[in-house]
């Protein structure tokens, strides 16, 4: 099968570039190895901002679909120190620019704004190579089928398949862990959490460990433990076992507030463990005709709220460069791939290190003081 535009993965840059390629009458197919779209959960609450996630909704003609997903309140943060002491509460008071919508709403809001069948479920790829002159790849799927591609765009992730095409860089342990948990119906069984958590965001920290608690709809409260690591700490164990794993987390938390505790040790659903792995910085590489990256498959960095909105800025301006360039595509994909390896330079020049910043050894307050602005010292209460 050969069709124009060949997109491998159904994240959120994906499909943002499979509606715009829409809006402009571009045909394009998405191959995504999931089953289907609900089968996994697709993350909790994603702020999009004005000139990332925003604007390539605005290109995708989805911006007001996108406003009936969104939260109220949900931008407020909190931290705290591990006896749960409040530190800062900064208060959402509905003149955010950043406001926060369920990933997974998001998601399925793109998927419905595609002609049927554009996603074809359940094909993981295998390997993909270039065929004949090199412009056009061939793309084989775990399930004995294949696709070859006049246009190929990689916008599968961290371990993605089209990379190597274009660059030997791969993903490296970043030294930090997050292990997921989720409560569910908080306000009624779980209310001391449910409090500490507040309306947004919650960060409890300590020195090389810390909880991100976030609520969202439905009185669901979704918790991130994040620790500081060497990689062989979740690879000499059955990560699979869900009970070691949330006793092997909850000892890094002995002796922290129960209200906080009970976030991990409480959870509704087994544990996740996710190691974050990052690209090098300045991931680059010379233009490969007939194929590119977008998103985690070309800047993959640790989580600093940028992630999602730099993929879907992607998938929009390289909607638009083909649309701008029709019958030229090296055209278009030369200049997606300057602005997009310059979206990505900013936003690391702007690295305030916020993700090491949370639990170094000077936290919560190193946080504290990241966030106000001043140098903070000794327990205390702010509210903004």
């Amino acid at each position: 099968m050969t069709t124009p535009v060949t997109i491998i993965g159904a994240g959120l840059g994906g499909l943002t570039l499979a509606r715009v390629l829409h809006v402009h009458g571009i045909p394009a197919t998405v191959y995504e190895a999931e089953p289907a779209p609900d089968a996994r959960r697709q993350g909790g609450l994603l702020d999009l901002h004005p000139h990332g996630g925003q604007a390539a909704l605005k290109a995708a003609g989805l911006i007001e679909k996108f406003q009936k997903l969104i939260l109220p309140g949900r931008e407020a943060y909190r931290i705290m120190d591990q006896a749960g002491n409040l530190l800062l509460d900064l208060r959402d008071d509905g003149t955010g620019e950043r406001p926060e919508a369920p990933r997974g709403e998001l998601r399925q809001m793109l998927l419905d704004s595609l002609p049927a069948g554009t996603v074809r479920w359940g094909r993981k790829v295998t390997a993909v190579r270039a065929l004949g002159d090199g412009r056009r790849h061939q793309v084989d799927f775990a399930d004995s089928t294949t696709a070859v591609a006049d246009l190929l765009i990689g916008a599968d992730g961290a371990w993605s398949r089209v990379r190597p095409l274009l660059s030997k860089a791969a993903p490296e342990y970043f030294g930090v862990c997050s292990v997921e948990t989720f409560l569910f119906d908080a306000e009624t069984l779980h209310r001391a959490s449910a409090e500490a958590v507040g309306a947004g965001w919650l960060f409890a920290l300590a020195p090389g460990r810390g909880l991100l608690a976030h609520r969202e709809g439905g009185g669901t409260l979704h918790t991130y433990a994040q620790l500081k690591k060497p990689q062989d700490w979740f690879t000499d164990f059955d990560t699979t076992d869900a009970a070691a794993l949330t006793a092997r987390v909850a000892r890094e938390f002995d002796g922290w507030a129960p209200a906080l505790t009970a976030l991990i040790t409480d959870s509704n659903t087994p544990p996740t463990l996710r190691p974050i792995f990052t690209l090098p910085a300045g991931h680059h590489w010379d233009r490969v005709p007939g194929v590119t990256l977008l998103g985690d498959a070309a800047h993959l960095r640790a989580p600093n709220g940028e992630g999602a909105n730099l993929a879907m800025q992607d998938g929009a301006e390289l909607g638009r460069a083909l649309a701008a360039h029709p019958g030229d595509t090296e055209t278009a994909l030369a200049a997606h791939e300057r602005a997009m390896f310059a979206r990505a330079a900013a936003v690391e020049a702007d690295d305030d290190g916020f993700y090491t910043t949370m639990i170094d050894d000077r936290a919560p307050h190193s946080l504290l003081s990241l966030m106000t602005g001043a140098e903070l010292s000794g327990l205390g209460e702010v509210r903004c």
